[in-house]
Formats: C-alpha cells, sequence, structure tokens
C-alpha cells in the first residue's frame, strides 16, 4: 500500500516526465549523430565539406586573438547570468516572497506616485539587470570601437553554408578543427550573433515592458506590444540563454578545454593552466554567491537602496 501511494505520488510529480524523455532524447541524438554519419560519408556530403569546410573568412582588418577586457566582460557576464536566469526563476515559481521591497522617493531621483512594492527576488533580478545593462553597452561600446565586432558579426553570405557544415561535423562527433584564436566557426558566429544581437535586446526591452514601477507609463503602447506578449517573449529568452549555456559551456571544455580556457581567461594562445586557474577561481566566486545570496543577504543589501518588509 506504501509504495502503490509512493508510485502515485511519483507519477504526479514533475520529476516523473524525465523517465520518458530522457530516454526519447538519447535515441533522438543517437539517430541524429548516425545521419550526419550517414550524410557525411556521402559523395554529396563530402563534396559540400570541401566547398564549405566550417569557417567563413573575416575581413582584412580583423583583429587576432583577444584583448584583456573582453576576458573581464566574459566573466563578469557570466556571472550576471548566473544569478538574472536564478532571480528570474524564483520571481516566476516562489508564490510567498520572504520579502518585500518599497523604493525610497526622497533622494535624488524622484518620480511621481506611490512607490511599487515589489518581491525581494524580482528587486535582485532588476538589479542584476541593471549590472547586466551596463556591462553589455560597454561592451558594444569597445567591439565597434576596436575591430571585435567582425568575429561575431557576419560579413559574408557563405557563413549559412559553413554553418550547416559546422553542425554536421559537430552532429556526426567529428568536430571541425577549432582556431577561435583567430576566427570561429560559422555556427559560434551566428550563435554569438543571435545572443549578443537579438536575445539580449529582446531580454532587455521585454523586461522592461513588464517592470511594475514602468508598466503603468507604456500604456500608450499597449496596441503594438501589450503586456502579454512582453511576457510571453521573455521567458523563452531565459530558455534560450539556458540552453545556448549549457552547450556553450560543453562545447568550450569538449573540443580542447585547456586551449579553449586560454583563449577566454587568460588572454593567450598558448598552452598553460593560466585559463583553467582563471576559470576555477570565477566558478569558486559564483559558488560561493550563490550559497550567500541568502533572503537575509539580499535583504541587508536592499534594505540599503529602499525599505524591505513583509
Amino acid at each position: 500500500m506504501a509504495l502503490a501511494e509512493t508510485m502515485s505520488g511519483f507519477r504526479e510529480s514533475r520529476w516523473f516526465k524525465l523517465v520518458w524523455i530522457v530516454p526519447v532524447v538519447l535515441v533522438g541524438l543517437f539517430l541524429l549523430v548516425l545521419a550526419a554519419r550517414g550524410i557525411r560519408a556521402s559523395d554529396g556530403g563530402q563534396s559540400f565539406l570541401r566547398s564549405f569546410p566550417g569557417a567563413s573568412q573575416l575581413p582584412s582588418f580583423a583583429p587576432v586573438g583577444f584583448p584583456a577586457w573582453l576576458a573581464w566582460q566574459h566573466g563578469l557576464n557570466a556571472f550576471f547570468l548566473l544569478f538574472i536566469i536564478r532571480s528570474g526563476w524564483l520571481v516566476r515559481t516562489t508564490k510567498r516572497p520572504d520579502a518585500y521591497w518599497t523604493r525610497n522617493n526622497s533622494g535624488l531621483i524622484k518620480t511621481p506616485g506611490q512607490p511599487v512594492r515589489i518581491s525581494l527576488n524580482l528587486w535582485m533580478h532588476i538589479s542584476i539587470d541593471t549590472l547586466w545593462l551596463i556591462n553589455g553597452a560597454l561592451f558594444y561600446v569597445l567591439i565597434f570601437s576596436t575591430g571585435q565586432w567582425t568575429r561575431i558579426i557576419p560579413t559574408r553570405w557563405d557563413v549559412f553554408p559553413n554553418a550547416i557544415s559546422a553542425g554536421l561535423q559537430y552532429a556526426s562527433l567529428n568536430w571541425p578543427a577549432e582556431n577561435g584564436w583567430v576566427n570561429y566557426n560559422a555556427l559560434q558566429v551566428l550563435s554569438y550573433f543571435l545572443v549578443v544581437f537579438i536575445a539580449a535586446p529582446l531580454a532587455l526591452v521585454t523586461g522592461i515592458r513588464m517592470s511594475p514601477g514602468l508598466a503603468a507609463r507604456f500604456k500608450p503602447i499597449d496596441r503594438v506590444f501589450p503586456l502579454p506578449v512582453a511576457r510571453a517573449i521573455h521567458f523563452p529568452v531565459m530558455v534560450f540563454f539556458v540552453a545556448f549555456i549549457v552547450v556553450h559551456v560543453t562545447l568550450v571544455l569538449a573540443t580542447g578545454a585547456i586551449n579553449n580556457l586560454n583563449h577566454m581567461y587568460a588572454v593567450n594562445n598558448g598552452y598553460s593552466w593560466a585559463g583553467f586557474w582563471i576559470f576555477a577561481a570565477s566558478i569558486v566566486l559564483m559558488v560561493a554567491a550563490w550559497i550567500g545570496a541568502k533572503p537575509i543577504v539580499l535583504r541587508s543589501i536592499a534594505g540599503n537602496f529602499g525599505r524591505v518588509g513583509r
């Protein structure tokens, strides 16, 4: 009887879906690998790979390597995104917040009307979003003033067949040659372009549209950009970021972890452990911040910028 009740409860839980989702995904991935290998082995597949090896040529003025500011930007972006996703998920799933935050209206910036009370999780989400926005604005300025934009913005139409080629090589588990210090493969270029210039602005615009303190001010644009549309876009964008991070980190570690981490964290193209140790230190920092971001700590920080209470 107890066993039957336990099984019944398990079937009703959200984890029961994994019983059939995981095997289906694994079978699907296995079939994808077989199909990709079959295409690569065919005469047409071989001809396509010779014509489009997977990377599109960069402009002659494109820089080689990565500057130190880009490594800092990358590390900060990873840190901010971790807590944006965490706080966003808590905002979506928490029914009874531990505390609420209300903005003080006595500082240098005053706005008319009664300040809106928001949950502490939403305060954290908006606060980290603001830091992420500042970091992103600086990133835009720097990539366009240094030529780094050429590495993530497609400049040739052959980037699309080359992206298909790179995807085919990844899917067949015979991965394209990695030379990220000089040039990303075409699939990476399109992915980074999508993240930086489409997904990030979408997250920002929909987030601002949903902001409790600003939503009422956007009433005039309800017809062209209603609040339900913003909500319908915002969450899938978060899911996209999670999926991108999982794939990105997996490929970074699987396609030459030491070399890739040197590029991203130690800004060198040599074989050393510097990038790994910087990466490891950043992971320790993120784990410590994750553990430390408890309601009592958030209350203390948020209390410096407004009123915190039940």
